[in-house]
């Protein structure tokens, strides 16, 4: 849990409602806090215990400990870029999450649409702009029109976000997504319901859970809407049975595609009565009030059971 991004404290919160609800007759968890600077094992009483990075164990009173798996709950970099993945399967430690290819894939947006596309998956317009790059507002508006979103390419948690009505609004956007990343994606905008669909591997089964609608209070679905309640998340989502059928198989051929494992919450917009994927998070929420434990608990799964099974899926790859 942690991470070097502007997430770090959501995993800390993630890894925290993981480490309480996996089944003791099992596992022998501990929480392991990976920062920028240290990483550490908090023990008793919070003491820290430094991690060696070598080879990833660490001695708690004069006992070396080695782990079996790794429950990856870090939002951002390192755990949901490739990093931390790459580094694990070079020590041949299991980890929950997807490999690392895939996880660098789906954390880089631009990159991510591009090998959807030949699937016929379906997207916003889309233009991308890196740091150093002329920023011209009026050929953003002739290709993705007004209103858009302008983001930041690799950024989760709604981070580098902003929602442009006029065109002066573009270079004070561009400026504030570069303080996330130093590339981005301008989108157009899609009216429609914005649902999410989480995708897992259960029990050997690749399983399309419950879908959420998402209903912001705010413009969108941004960091308040998301984690400070300024939202609704309505499971399952008042669609049709069809609309809800169809957003899951698109979701679950994604993730068959991309050669997935383990926990995946993919973001569409219904526009014009089909669904427009927005972005993958391979490394979702787990809290209670997190969307894929909702849609977990929905399909009948206990954080119990759901934590257990990619700890076993895991270990079985």
């Amino acid at each position: 849990m942690g991470g070097f991004s502007s997430e770090y404290r959501i995993s800390i919160n993630s890894g925290n409602i993981v480490y309480k609800n996996l089944d003791r007759s099992k596992y022998n968890p501990y929480r392991v806090h990976i920062l920028q600077k240290e990483w550490f094992v908090i023990g008793e009483n919070d003491t820290p215990y430094p991690i060696n990075r070598s080879n990833f164990t660490v001695t708690i009173d004069g006992q070396l400990i080695t782990f079996d798996c790794v429950f990856n709950t870090i939002h951002g970099t390192p755990g949901e870029n490739g990093l931390l993945q790459a580094y694990l399967e070079l020590l041949d430690i299991p980890q929950t999450s997807c490999d690392f290819y895939q996880s660098a894939l789906t954390f880089n947006k631009r990159d991510l649409i591009s090998v959807l596309k030949p699937f016929g998956i379906k997207t916003a317009e889309n233009y991308f702009v890196d740091k150093g790059d002329e920023v011209d507002p009026d050929e953003i508006i002739a290709k993705v029109g007004l209103p858009c979103f302008v983001k930041a390419n690799k950024a989760g948690s709604s981070f580098g976000i902003t929602k442009v009505k006029s065109r002066d609004q573009i270079i004070p956007a561009t400026k504030f997504a570069f303080k996330e990343d130093n590339e981005i994606i301008i989108e157009s905008f899609l009216d429609g319901t914005e649902v999410s669909v989480g995708v897992i591997t259960h029990n050997d089964e690749i399983l399309a859970l419950p879908v959420t609608e998402i209903v912001s209070e705010n413009e969108f679905f941004d960091y308040e809407a998301k984690y400070l309640g300024k939202s609704q998340e309505i499971t399952p989502a008042r669609i049709s049975e069809e609309q809800t059928k169809k957003v899951q198989e698109i979701a679950k051929l994604i993730y068959r595609k991309l050669k997935m494992k383990g926990f995946s919450r993919s973001e569409f917009i219904f526009h014009n009565n089909e669904p427009h994927f927005i972005e993958m998070n391979t490394n979702p929420g787990l809290s209670e009030a997190s969307i894929l434990p909702q849609q977990a608990q929905a399909a009948g799964i206990s954080l119990k059971e759901l934590f257990g099974s990619a700890i076993e899926a895991a270990l079985k790859a």
